[in-house]
């Protein structure tokens, strides 16, 4: 009969922590506020694994075509580890993979300043970390930071970088 009263105890404890655990919101959406700025737009989808990781994708379009960016869009998915106290936030590092295209090659006049693109544009692969910090109120709504560095995998004598990088400052919400 102990027996019995102690599994049925331990059954009871197990599944209140699951269900501790099923009450946290996982889903997530962001923009990057920065973006606009630099003539591009960047949207984010994340889903929280746990309370210690998630995974997530992020896409990028350049909408201006007179900025002095090279990219023209990226789909960048991650995986995120929180080193924070609460819910997926707080510090965090990051590895992401991006696919993305870039301008080619630009070859320079000498005679006047003006410029054109010697190559089509090129679809290339990065791989790189990244850091940040995230916050989340009690509402949900996120505040979160950060910065990455990658390198281009496949065709970077093609274009006139050999390396991307990422940053932000995102506002969103978790539901």
């Amino acid at each position: 009969m102990k027996k019995n009263y102690l599994i049925i105890i331990m059954l009871s404890s197990i599944f209140s922590v699951n269900a501790q655990n099923n009450n946290e919101k996982k889903n997530e959406v962001k923009i990057n506020v920065i973006s606009p700025l630099a003539g591009s737009f960047e949207a984010t989808y994340e889903r929280n694994l746990n309370a210690k990781s998630s995974l997530g994708v992020s896409g990028l379009y350049v909408f201006n075509d007179n900025a002095d960016e090279d990219m023209n869009y990226s789909i960048s998915p991650y995986y995120r580890r929180y080193f924070g106290k609460k819910y997926a936030s707080g510090f965090f590092a990051e590895g992401f993979g991006m696919l993305s295209s870039i301008d080619g090659k630009k070859v320079y006049e000498i005679n006047d300043t003006s410029k054109f693109t010697e190559d089509p544009d090129v679809i290339d692969f990065s791989l790189g970390i990244g850091l940040g910090s995230k916050w989340v109120t009690k509402s949900g709504f996120i505040f979160e930071v950060n910065a990455g560095w990658g390198k281009l995998l496949f065709n970077p004598d093609k274009t006139d970088h050999t390396q991307v990088v990422r940053f932000g400052f995102h506002l969103g919400y978790r539901f």
